[in-house]
């Protein structure tokens, strides 16, 4: 693998970072949280002129038609930054989800749109009491002619009241399905949930949706597999946002501890702080080399079987285990709402028990090492 940056890469890097830094201050963070809608327009707008959103599409659908390595180096960025946008859900997750399985009309229909900006697709995938594989998917799809109807419920649903269509994850007669559903469709409910990262997410209740066998995606039976190839290229970006927050929480942090005098010292220059310091830089900058290894390979064609859920483990555990240390160097106000920190915090162990927690990525490592 080769780790000298392109100067395009760079290009991309310092483009996305003086963007951020000029429309994604820390108080624009603090406003979206738990807001309804929590898309920031003029900060979406700027990625949509800037190419961000459509980095990752091909460019026959407008898009920059980047590679995974270029979209990482964006994604620890938006970690840096904490941006409240649904990059993710929508320019990542579906597209890819319609690149690889959609009709042609679906594609042209959405991807272009998800490219500028206009239109904002969300999974939704998980339910309630449910396990995060396959056999997690209960929602029924039930064929009735030319029409299935959902019925089922699904929780965190990021986005949701911000979304054009729902991609939602159903089980039918020929086993999991994905299905484009209007958000506004007789049947559909939101309820707005109030989580640890307080990013706007829902709980949808489907009482019988009706949705045209046009809006499924892909053959029958194949949804899955889909999803499940999305999501592997999705948690590498996750685990450089993960590195992104990791390392401006510590640089912070860093700065604070050269400031910051105790009898008659910088807390810095106290060993036990400078050990922990020291810690979490080299996690951050390990997790930071198995992210670019992980998006390589993928861009290569090469199997990310291990790489991508490795990835996003170490990166996520990084991060957690980062603010954990640098709350302690930052004492008790590390957890009041007038700093920074405790958002970081908040945000770390949000993004490690989301998109695949702990317990599953371990098992789809073990899976492939025992394989």
């Amino acid at each position: 693998m080769d780790l000298e940056l392109a100067e395009e890469q760079q290009m991309v890097i310092d483009m996305a970072k003086a963007m951020l830094e000029e429309h994604c201050p820390t108080q624009l963070v603090r406003d979206m949280e738990d807001d309804a809608h929590g898309v920031p327009a003029e900060l979406w707008s700027q990625m949509s002129d800037l190419g961000l959103n459509g980095l990752l599409i091909p460019e026959e659908y407008g898009g920059g038609g980047l590679g995974l390595l270029e979209g990482a180096f964006v994604y620890e960025e938006l970690g840096r930054a904490m941006a409240p946008v649904p990059h993710f859900v929508s320019c990542v997750l579906s597209a890819k989800v319609l690149l690889a399985a959609g009709s042609d009309a679906q594609k042209e229909a959405w991807l272009g749109k998800i490219a500028d900006g206009s239109a904002i697709l969300t999974p939704a995938w998980l339910e309630p009491e449910r396990g995060q594989g396959e056999k997690g998917i209960a929602l029924e799809a039930k064929s009735e002619g030319a029409t299935f109807k959902l019925t089922g419920r699904k929780r965190s649903v990021p986005y949701a009241s911000a979304a054009d269509q729902l991609v939602v994850l159903a089980r039918t007669d020929a086993g999991v399905d994905l299905f484009l559903v209007d958000p506004n469709a007789s049947g559909v409910t939101m309820k707005q949930l109030l989580s640890q990262g307080r990013e706007p997410q829902y709980q949808i209740d489907f009482d019988g949706v009706a949705v045209s066998a046009e809006n499924r995606i892909g053959e029958a039976g194949t949804g899955w597999a889909t999803w499940n190839a999305a999501m592997h290229e999705g948690i590498i970006l996750l685990a450089a946002q993960a590195i992104g927050g990791a390392d401006r929480c510590l640089v912070e942090t860093v700065d604070y501890a050269n400031q910051r005098i105790q009898f008659d010292k910088p807390l810095g220059a106290f060993q036990a702080l400078a050990h922990y310091m020291a810690d979490a830089s080299t996690r951050i900058d390990g997790g930071r080399v198995l992210v670019h290894e992980a998006a390589w390979n993928a861009d290569q064609g090469r199997t990310i079987a291990r790489f991508a859920p490795m990835a996003k483990l170490f990166c996520c555990e990084a991060y957690r285990e980062t603010t954990r240390v640098c709350a302690q160097i930052w004492g008790g106000v590390a957890f009041t709402i007038e700093y920074d920190q405790q958002m970081f915090f908040r945000r770390a162990k949000a993004l490690q028990l989301s998109w695949w927690d702990t317990p599953y990525l371990e098992e789809l490592i073990a899976s492939d090492v025992l394989d």
